[in-house]
């Protein structure tokens, strides 16, 4: 062998590596929260000491597959920015000036605070947290206190997702559907994160691109995902909706639709009143049963339009027979997109994608669908009892996220997705998009929110976060103003499902409508990167009214790292990591179901904690026996559940109906509903720590329509009723929000309102220009500018984790290379970001994969200096920078009415609505980026910022 200078050991000829060496002493199974995907890992001790995270190959979730995220868990485990201890507030807000204190008097401090709240004015308790996946049971404890002011993450991250998905089809993207990978022929895919889901979509694109299927993929950004599409549509931020129904009117023009599958399980054929000015006008034709009619073409009648053996008519007008004139939902669907303005050519220009590939991609599509049609030899029977002998798909797959979501416009260009869908007969059908289980809900599911009317020491019945139905499920007073602090569930934001977080704490310092004693929050970082407008942020946090008290009085935060927003709470009730405590990924949440059946899983403590602090779901439970709160203390007044595993097995939501699914009875022998056993927590770590229930051929499609899906579903408890989920063209709800702003009803909106919920409520789909371009100057903004979150980093989980930082330790602006060229920019050159609410300094990389009208950026990379125990000139902080300070999180002014920069029908954070410049820096000007604020102050006791950080036992 020649003599290569190598060491021995590479040559062969050296150390043997004994590749099988036991790496621990112990393997204990629980669930990864290194992301939102909730993946199955094994952790490997040593000593008690984490030393190794691999995938769960049993897992139905990741199936063994673990991203760096999820390996990197050790070094999240061991970061150096743990809280040790509950802190007290000693110094002003943001000195960062704490004193360690006992639990004890941690307890009886938030007890206080929280006990006179309640006493007093429930609602002035605004409850908010972040990514956590407990939210079953906070917003539970919420109604329990009495405060309508709770929401979690979602109202900044992806409503419009779920919100135009359960409003049009019963289920959505994501975390309610999937596409079916394993017989998709076609796949599109709209904006997704290369953080979301990551795993099982690396997995199901591995098997699209073993089988030939082809990707494309519709993204402002080529990267992640985007890198490896067969095809890459680099359209421009905002305009998704207008592509897609583009596509829609390609589809109608050349009649390539399902019709069968319309008529079937779809409102097409529903009747629509048509009485201009009228206050039936959009609303559904019915019988005397409040029973939808369709017009069957043979009795020349308005029927049931459930009935079985009818031949329904989708065009033309009818008379019904108390003399009013009606016309199929279909008519109005065809006459909206079959108009000049939605043909490729009319797009194209905004879109920045020419009409020719529209309509070529449009072409691609249906012949997908039509053309290589798939069948099962599968027989089934629908809900209204007709046998099927074949289930028959159209194999084109699509899946979307927060890219298309987080835009003024997201709801509907959503909703248009879901329509494109249904065109296409591609729901839940072989080779196309799939429910996951417990999916599809009806339309809307369940009622309407909780929280109209407030009482000291009272609980609200129902769940705060839920689906309105009409004006009358608002919660606003009288003369219209919101009556929670967001404002979700107002006039603003009629379907505010997750609320509005983003909101909370501006109109918190605007007294909006009202002020609020205690601000409480957990796992969410608003001080930096959950925030629009940061600095904005701090401001409220710290400001004084004229007799020295803070706007907001008490602030309790809870956490397990050391975040940009510890130094501005009063009280930090330190949290453990997600390796020392028991979570219940809940049915009653969001679940690890798929495709393929229901499903959830528990997380399990795998190593104890080192240091003082405690699962803030057992503080949960310990604050609402504390407070008295019904549910949490038994008649005489003690205690109802011990801690946090004790309350996951034996709460009942409703008879039989617990957080966990699985080994539900006495005997464990239940699924679904049964009553609390004893030993279920130890049944799922014996299984892996999760719970599957496998559906039969016979139920695994068409599941909104499919009666051996929809009667075991109704017997597990996922629905209330075995009916069939009819998919919702037109929205008769939205439609019920248009028509009170026209004048009708008891409950209308407030004037100045009263054009934008007539507008923004359409029934059916609509495009416009994102609310922030159009309503200011946007000439000196010529550049969309978005975030994405990296695949190693999850929101800013990833910040004090050792290995990923060395992934993303600082973050650049990335430029089409075109575009740069033109204004004189080169690599590495550092330039300022402006947008109309300020400017941000980071430093360029130039790119082809980008829209050229387009700039983007990682998210959560950029660092405040000090923050999460990192060193003062970290990466982070000197080179990384956060966008979020040139965002504004309220609209230009419109005639007095201060808006949140949001959707109109939903209240979700419009990030990607964002217009910018961008110029170079003067020579003087080139340092560390900008806005700079000062370096926080560490917590007390917390360990010295290490020079090198390794995994324990190295």
């Amino acid at each position: 062998m020649p003599d290569t200078n190598l060491p021995s050991r590479m040559t062969g000829h050296g150390e043997v590596i004994d590749t099988q060496a036991p790496i621990g002493d112990e393997v204990k199974t629980t669930t990864c929260y290194m992301c939102a995907c909730r993946c199955g890992i094994k952790v490997h001790l040593k000593d008690g000491r984490v030393r190794y995270i691999e995938g769960n190959p049993d897992h139905p979730v990741n199936r063994g597959v673990l991203c760096g995220k999820g390996s990197a868990g050790i070094m999240t485990q061991y970061a150096p920015a743990r809280l040790r201890a509950p802190l007290k507030r000693v110094g002003p807000r943001g000195s960062g000036e704490f004193a360690e204190i006992s639990w004890a008097e941690a307890m009886e401090i938030a007890t206080g605070w929280l006990g006179h709240v309640r006493r007093t004015d429930p609602k002035r308790l605004a409850f908010f947290t972040g990514r956590d996946q407990s939210q079953s049971l906070t917003g539970f404890w919420a109604a329990q206190f009495g405060t309508p002011n709770f929401a979690a993450h979602g109202g900044f991250c992806s409503v419009n997702m779920a919100a135009g998905g359960l409003y049009t089809i019963g289920g959505s993207f994501w975390e309610f559907g999937e596409p079916d990978w394993e017989l998709a022929k076609y796949f599109v895919m709209f904006g997704v994160a290369e953080d979301h889901d990551s795993n099982p979509i690396k997995i199901g694109l591995g098997k699209l691109k073993a089988r030939g299927a082809k990707f494309v993929s519709v993204n402002p950004v080529r990267t992640g995902y985007s890198a490896i599409a067969d095809e890459w549509v680099g359209i421009r931020p905002g305009t998704d909706g207008l592509f897609i129904m583009a596509i829609m009117h390609e589809l109608l023009r050349t009649d390539r639709v399902d019709l069968d599958f319309l008529v079937r399980y779809t409102n097409a054929a529903w009747l629509v009143v048509r009485n201009p000015g009228g206050a039936d006008d959009g609303l559904f034709a019915r019988d005397a049963d409040g029973k939808p009619l369709a017009w069957d073409r043979i009795a020349g009648a308005p029927v049931d339009a459930a009935t079985a053996e009818m031949q329904p008519a989708i065009v033309g007008d009818y008379t019904l027979p108390d003399g009013r004139k009606a016309v199929p939902v279909f008519q109005l669907m065809a006459e909206r997109y079959l108009g000049a303005e939605y043909a490729p050519e009319a797009v194209a220009e905004r879109c920045g994608i020419d009409a020719a590939r529209i309509r070529r991609l449009a072409n691609e599509i249906a012949d997908i669908a039509f053309k290589e049609t798939i069948t099962l030899d599968v027989p089934w029977t629908d809900a209204l009892g007709r046998r099927h002998e074949t289930m028959v798909g159209r194999p084109i797959a699509f899946h979307a996220m927060r890219g298309i979501s987080a835009h003024s416009n997201g709801f509907h260009t959503c909703r248009a997705l879901h329509l494109l869908q249904m065109l296409l007969g591609a729901v839940d059908t072989p080779g196309s998009w799939r429910y996951k289980s417990p999916f599809p809900r009806p339309i809307p599911p369940g009622p309407g929110p909780a929280g109209k009317t407030t009482a000291p020491n009272t609980p609200i019945a129902g769940n705060l976060l839920a689906f309105p139905h009409g004006p009358d499920d608002l919660l606003v007073d009288d003369n219209g103003t919101p009556l929670r602090i967001d404002h979700a569930f107002s006039w603003e934001a009629p379907l505010g499902l997750h609320g509005m977080m983003h909101t909370v704490i501006g109109n918190a310092g605007a007294e909006d409508p009202y002020s609020i004693d205690t601000l409480f929050m957990f796992m969410a970082n608003m001080a930096w990167n959950s925030a629009m407008n940061p600095l904005e942020i701090i401001r409220i946090l710290t400001e004084q009214k004229a007799d020295g008290e803070y706007r907001i009085p008490h602030v309790i935060y809870a956490d397990a790292y050391f975040s940009e927003t510890v130094p501005y709470a009063d009280l930090i009730l330190p949290d453990t990591t997600y390796l020392e405590r028991w979570d219940a990924i809940s049915l009653l949440d969001r679940p690890i179901g798929n495709a393929h059946g229901p499903g959830d899983s528990i997380r399990q403590p795998v190593i104890k904690p080192d240091r003082d602090v405690r699962p803030f779901q057992d503080v949960l439970i310990e604050l609402g026996a504390r407070l008295g709160l019904p549910a949490f203390t038994k008649e005489d007044g003690t205690p109802r559940f011990k801690d946090y595993p004790d309350y996951i097995v034996n709460h009942q939501r409703m008879p039989g109906i617990g957080p966990l699914a699985g080994w539900r009875g006495e005997d464990g022998s239940k699924k679904g509903v049964g009553e609390p056993n004893k030993d279920q927590l130890q049944r799922y770590i014996e299984n892996g720590c999760f719970w599957k229930h496998h559906l039969t051929p016979e139920q695994s499609y068409f599941k909104q329509a499919n009666r051996a899906y929809l009667d075991e579903a109704k017997a597990m408890g996922l629905m209330g009723a075995a009916n069939q989920i009819v998919m919702q063209i037109w929205s008769e709800p939205l439609q019920k929000f248009r028509l009170a702003a026209q004048g009708h009803g008891a409950k209308q909106p407030p004037a100045h309102l009263r054009k934008r919920v007539e507008t923004y409520c359409d029934p059916l789909p609509i495009w416009y220009a994102p609310l922030e371009q159009a309503g200011h100057d946007t000439t000196p903004y010529p550049l969309s500018a978005v975030t994405q979150r990296p695949m190693a980093m999850y929101h800013s989980w990833g910040s004090m984790n050792a290995w990923l930082r060395q992934i993303h330790g600082a973050n650049r602006l990335y430029m089409a290379r075109s575009t740069a060229t033109a204004q004189g920019i080169a690599q590495d050159d550092w330039v300022w970001v402006e947008s109309r609410n300020g400017r941000v300094k980071g430093q360029v990389t130039l790119m082809e994969g980008v829209n050229p009208d387009t700039v983007w950026t990682w998210n959560a990379i950029g660092k405040r200096s000090g923050a999460w125990q990192l060193s003062e000139d970290s990466p982070e902080s000197a080179k990384g920078f956060l966008l979020n300070h040139v965002i504004s999180e309220w609209l230009p002014a419109q005639e007095g009415f201060r808006g949140a920069n949001a959707d109109p029908v939903t209240g979700q954070a419009a990030w990607y609505d964002l217009r910018v410049s961008v110029t170079r820096c003067a020579p003087e000007e080139i340092a560390e980026t900008a806005p700079h604020p000062s370096t926080l102050k560490s917590p007390p006791n917390m360990p010295a910022v290490p020079l090198i950080i390794r995994e324990p036992g190295k």
